[in-house]
């Protein structure tokens, strides 16, 4: 077992920071939080392991192993160290980590054509994906991701490549297939809808076989957007969902069916063309609605321009939102400040993403950042009308709020009695100097947290653990 004694800050509620001092938390050995036990001195903390049968490790184990009783290993934090739960990237393309920061300023669609689609063609070699993919799952274990929804290349056996590494190196993940039969190069698209939707199931089963019991693994229907899937494709993932929430054959299964990620109302330019092509729908809404690609466990990327009527439907449909402030105000064409605060106010679920390379930065604390700013453009677009986030509310996003997007609000997202041990275990005083803002001594607390957020890096991120495995040190 693992304990650790000193701070924890997570956010259960949107807007609320809950700072636990001389806290206990015990760690199982399979993974889940056992006990989290505020207002314990470090002086009381043996005789309360001692009082639920646990021995400290050291001189004691001989006699554990004698009485039966587990020993553990404890962890006394410093003052400036806290743990807080791991992040939850909601959105980012794994292709494209070798491809970050190129193309800035180009509109949506010319940087799919000039950028995008050329570099994950490459992804045809399994050789090149299993390099690449092996520097963005550390990239972002590195960074505090211990969550990521992954949108794949189209290319089946890459995809599963992906799939293993998150396995390997232990990272919580949504993985899927892009699923694309048009308006790509020749170079870079399934070859109808048949072939996109026989390579799918065939990444389900593999995904599947790799971590039978769903532990760390989600396969997530992967309709790139509705430019690039035929009505046939769209029609045939949409069917894919509604068998894999009637089927009870597979631990994998959601009560509320299998995961389903796209792009949804992200630019002015997508938008027209999408209107292009299915000229017979009213909106983004009723289009992939009408496919049954719209449930409790879809995943919409962006979501800039969404309508009062759209946000009402999407609110009645239980879908979540992946707000991705940083591409989206430096791909797409225009600064787009995504309206946040009216789909909170509706109670719909919003995380953050990364969006990675649209996104310049892979760091979920520059997505905590850059959602301030963005949230502070719409404040004053709409009048006053949409406030700005607090920081409370972008780390709730950046936590909880991406687990309840992804579907696993009961098992990561907080420190709580019951849940996974994804955590990350932050040092803004660390051995190897960052650029975060000094400690000063008379700091309270969540001032050294608000510092953290602000002005902190991966270098402030000592430790990380996913489902009780540490994944980095």
């Amino acid at each position: 077992m693992k304990a650790f004694h000193g701070t924890l800050i997570h956010s259960p509620e949107l807007g609320e920071i809950e700072i636990l001092e001389n806290t206990l938390l015990l760690v199982a050995d399979n993974g889940r939080i056992e006990a989290v036990e505020p207002r314990i001195e470090r002086g009381e903390v043996n005789a309360f392991l001692q009082s639920r049968g646990l021995l400290l490790q050291g001189s004691a184990i001989a006699a554990a192993t004698e009485n039966g009783d587990k020993n553990v290993t404890i962890h006394y934090l410093a003052r400036t160290q806290f743990l807080i739960p791991g992040f939850v990237d909601t959105h980012n393309h794994a292709p494209q980590w070798a491809m970050r920061g190129l193309g800035q300023g180009l509109h949506i669609l010319d940087w799919l054509d000039r950028i995008t689609f050329p570099q994950e063609a490459r992804f045809a070699d399994a050789a090149h994906a299993r390099r690449v993919y092996a520097r963005c799952v550390d990239g972002f274990l590195q960074q505090g991701v211990t969550t990521a929804s992954y949108y794949g290349s189209r290319h089946p056996q890459a995809t599963d490549v992906l799939a293993d590494l998150c396995f390997e190196k232990g990272q919580r993940a949504l993985v899927g297939k892009c699923n694309m039969d048009r308006n790509a190069p020749d170079t870079y698209r399934d070859a109808d809808a048949e072939e996109s939707l026989r390579d799918t199931e065939a990444c389900i089963a593999h995904v599947q076989s790799v971590d039978p019991g769903g532990k760390l693994l989600q396969y997530v229907l992967t309709p790139r957007f509705a430019i690039t899937c035929t009505p046939t494709l769209l029609r045939g993932l949409g069917d894919i969902a509604a068998r894999s929430k009637q089927s009870t054959s597979t631990t994998h299964n959601h009560p509320e069916g299998m995961a389903i990620q796209t792009h949804f109302n992200e630019a002015e330019q997508e938008m027209a063309s999408t209107r292009e092509l299915f000229p017979e729908f009213r909106d983004e809404v009723e289009l992939y609605s009408h496919f049954g690609l719209l449930t409790p466990r879809t995943i919409l990327a962006h979501c800039c321009y969404a309508t009062d009527s759209e946000m009402d439907r999407l609110g009645e449909l239980g879908c979540g939102v992946a707000h991705c402030p940083i591409s989206n105000m430096t791909v797409g064409g225009g600064f787009m400040a995504a309206p946040i605060r009216a789909f909170l106010d509706r109670g719909i679920p919003v995380g953050l993403g990364t969006d990675s390379g649209g996104g310049f930065s892979s760091s979920m604390l520059d997505a905590m950042r850059q959602a301030l700013v963005a949230s502070n453009a719409r404040e004053v677009q709409s009048s006053g009308k949409l406030k700005g986030l607090s920081i409370p509310e972008v780390f709730h996003l950046a936590t909880q709020g991406g687990a309840n997007v992804c579907g696993l609000g009961d098992k990561v997202g907080t420190i709580e009695v019951g849940k996974e041990f994804d955590a990350l275990l932050v040092d803004a005083n660390p051995a190897r100097p960052g650029v975060m803002t000094m400690v000063e001594d008379d700091d309270s607390l969540a001032t050294v947290f608000e510092k953290f957020v602000m002005t902190g890096d991966d270098r402030n991120i000592e430790q990380v653990f996913v489902g009780g495995r540490l994944v980095k040190s």
